[in-house]
């Protein structure tokens, strides 16, 4: 798999839950507070300059479209939604 031009395959990594102060669980899809999310880096497009294969990183969370290779899920972002690598 190689990703073409800015994009980048990546795996988000898996969140969990946050309890409110009245006791609420609220799933990691629920929670407003949380704008980027952690992934690792997959492969990166040609043009890709700052980020390589194996970084750490976060994106925004609205960020890129979903896909599916080999019954794996990756989601597939454009350099400039990338805003840290760790």
């Amino acid at each position: 798999m190689k990703a073409v031009g800015k994009y980048i395959v990546i795996t988000p990594v898996k969140e969990v839950g946050k309890e409110t102060k009245g006791g609420v669980f609220l799933p990691e899809q629920s929670r407003e507070d949380i704008r980027y999310r952690e992934a690792s880096v997959v492969c990166t497009g040609e043009t890709v300059v700052a980020v390589k294969e194996k970084d750490n990183i976060y994106y925004d969370r609205h960020a890129g479209f979903n896909v599916e290779i080999d019954k794996e899920q990756y989601k597939v972002i454009k350099e400039q939604d990338v805003v840290i690598i760790l």
